[in-house]
């Protein structure tokens, strides 16, 4: 499990082989296994396999060129409606599961990116109608997914200058 967790890193070049419908829904079921801030579980997902909307998607995100390689992106989004004004605890859900996401997407042999959507302008409003996305609904954040080309040093060792034990 470790491997998995320091292994997985950014990984934008992808073939074109498709994913498993069986490997698509075992990384959906970990999306939806993420933890949630009062279990109020706002995360739904968009699962694109669909050649024609991964291409206007790479079009639409600024960063998104390698959509035109994944055969598989998952884009993670919130159900706002009904959150207390200011309450945005949907998005560390969100990032909750488009973390799990990426680990189990590792996990299994696949690769991923995690590109960001909300907030970011004009890239949220391009993806909205691709999508879509009805107003009360935020997309966080889209994962790229596919067997990588590329690979990456895994991450390891702690950054000493960032520890604190404590306190600051």
């Amino acid at each position: 499990m470790t491997q998995t967790i320091l292994g997985r890193r950014s990984i934008r070049k992808f073939a074109s082989d498709p994913v498993a419908p069986e490997t698509r829904d075992l990384l959906l079921e970990c999306a939806f296994a993420a933890p949630s801030a009062h279990n109020r579980r706002p995360c739904e997902f968009i699962v694109i396999e669909d050649r024609a909307v991964l291409d206007a998607l790479a079009e639409a995100h600024d960063s998104g060129k390698m959509l035109r390689q994944a055969p598989l992106a998952i884009a993670v989004c919130a159900e706002t409606a009904g959150y207390p004004e200011g309450d945005r605890a949907w998005i560390e859900d969100c990032a909750a599961a488009l973390e799990n996401i990426l680990l189990a997407a590792r996990s299994v042999g696949l690769e991923g990116v995690w590109l960001k959507v909300m907030d970011r302008h004009p890239r949220n409003e391009k993806i909205r109608p691709v999508l879509g996305v009805p107003g009360s609904v935020e997309i966080v954040g889209i994962a790229a997914l596919g067997r990588g080309l590329e690979e990456k040093d895994p991450h390891g060792g702690i950054q000493e200058e960032k520890l604190h034990f404590n306190r600051w």
